[in-house]
């Protein structure tokens, strides 16, 4: 019972220290015990109502708003907590990459993003978040602002990507981000190579 009590405490004691709103996986407390030991930890705490359980092997420690209740944690905070877990890289993809950069005003309830790591589903509400596995030269401008701009245009198709769009594009983008878009040129489809050398002038 002791044991039990040690490894409850000093799990409860991380999670404290992050603050409301942090999502994580068991990997993040494996230091504290063993991995039996911290899924019945994050298990005790979860039926307390301590912590969340929004998946299999994803928690949070919930936000709390007045009106609305226990607040859901962003797409990006789970997809965080994802590739933290498993150590791998992950690419906004299809709509949801063309939300991120204000190119469409759908937010997608269907979220993939690209790895290279093990594919996986997971629902949390009425969210399904999808890592699709890939090649390693789609994930080459992973994290980069050039990355979510090549699988925006992807989702969007040659003859969506208009002048319009460029300018509502490049207006958005600073000065570091249109030099990286050229650096990233060799990385991208060739019929995308003129757009982003247009997107990259001031």
């Amino acid at each position: 019972m002791k044991a039990a009590q040690s490894i409850d405490s000093k799990v409860l004691n991380r999670i404290y220290g992050w603050g409301r709103g942090k999502v994580f996986t068991p990997s993040r407390f494996l230091e504290l015990g063993s991995r039996d030991a911290v899924d019945k930890a994050l298990s005790r705490l979860a039926k307390k109502g301590t912590i969340r359980r929004l998946a299999v092997g994803v928690y949070d420690y919930p936000q709390s708003h007045p009106q609305l209740g226990l607040l859901l944690p962003s797409t990006d905070d789970i997809a965080t907590a994802l590739a933290k877990s498993s150590e791998i890289q992950l690419q906004p993809s299809g709509a949801y990459a063309a939300n991120l950069l204000g190119l469409s005003e759908q937010v997608p309830m269907k979220v993939v993003y690209l790895t290279t790591g093990t594919p996986r589903r997971i629902q949390i509400g009425k969210r399904e978040i999808t890592l699709k596995r890939t090649t390693p030269r789609q994930m080459m401008t992973a994290g980069r602002i050039s990355g979510l701009v090549i699988q925006a245009f992807r989702h969007l198709g040659k003859t969506h990507v208009n002048s319009e769009l460029l300018q509502k594009l490049r207006a958005r983008l600073s000065d570091d981000e249109k030099q990286q878009l050229l650096s990233d040129l060799p990385h991208a489809p060739s019929w995308m190579a003129p757009h982003l050398r247009e997107l990259s002038q001031s």
